[in-house]
């Protein structure tokens, strides 16, 4: 099965995606490489996502020979994204690739990385900048950060989708790897309804780092340090 519940989120298990992460996981994979890694496995999520959450129509189709009944996606229209600035970015572009008529929402927001870690293991977070679309209650949201280590990010934008808006008909913390106290904070602060991800990692370091990880997405992804 391509999804499988791993009791604190729900694992993708396609086995492209988990050659993908091994590449990414290299500290050797060049820039480039990581970029298009992130946007491939953003494409794949897209896919699961589909694969689960939504209905197909029939539809009569003419072919070249004759006529015929094929099917199409229904729903994809009534998607939300939500990139959290910035290493989503490159995993986004691959989501629209799925999703390409989804209505898009961005949210600045970063750990103070000088004030270090809190006692109870979170960080404190600052939400610079928030531009939401509209979000009914027939949509599915997709929050995307391609990493949840200490969930502190991923509760501080989930609090913001959710504040003014109605409970969507699915809500996606989605990531690429994710740390097992993150993936508990995030479902005990807004409990989601479903937490995705492409690899549950085992801990997160004393300086807020996923191991094994991929390191930091954002600097690798764009060359910064």
């Amino acid at each position: 099965m391509p999804i499988e519940d791993r009791g604190d989120a729900a694992v993708i298990t396609h086995a492209v995606a988990a050659d993908i992460l091994s590449q990414l996981r290299d500290v050797g994979t060049e820039r480039a490489d990581f970029r298009s890694g992130l946007g491939t496995l953003g494409r794949i999520c897209g896919d699961e996502i589909i694969d689960e959450e939504m209905e197909t129509t029939p539809v009569s189709i003419e072919t070249p020979l004759t006529e015929t009944t094929g099917e199409r996606i229904r729903g994809r229209e009534n998607v939300v994204i939500v990139t959290v600035l910035r290493a989503a970015m490159p995993f986004v572009d691959g989501l629209l690739t799925a999703f390409p008529d989804a209505k898009q929402g961005v949210v600045s927001a970063s750990r103070d990385e000088e004030a270090g870690m809190n006692d109870d293991g979170t960080f404190p977070i600052s939400v610079d900048y928030i531009n939401l679309p509209d979000i009914t209650a027939d949509d599915i949201v997709i929050v995307a950060d391609p990493m949840l280590a200490t969930g502190s990010t991923m509760v501080a934008v989930l609090e913001h989708v959710l504040a003014d808006a109605p409970a969507p008909a699915t809500l996606f913390a989605l990531s690429v790897v994710s740390a097992p106290a993150g993936l508990r904070r995030v479902q005990s602060a807004v409990p989601a309804d479903r937490l995705l991800t492409v690899s549950i990692d085992d801990h997160v370091d004393e300086d807020g780092y996923i191991v094994p990880g991929l390191g930091d997405a954002g600097d690798r992804a764009f060359g910064t340090t």
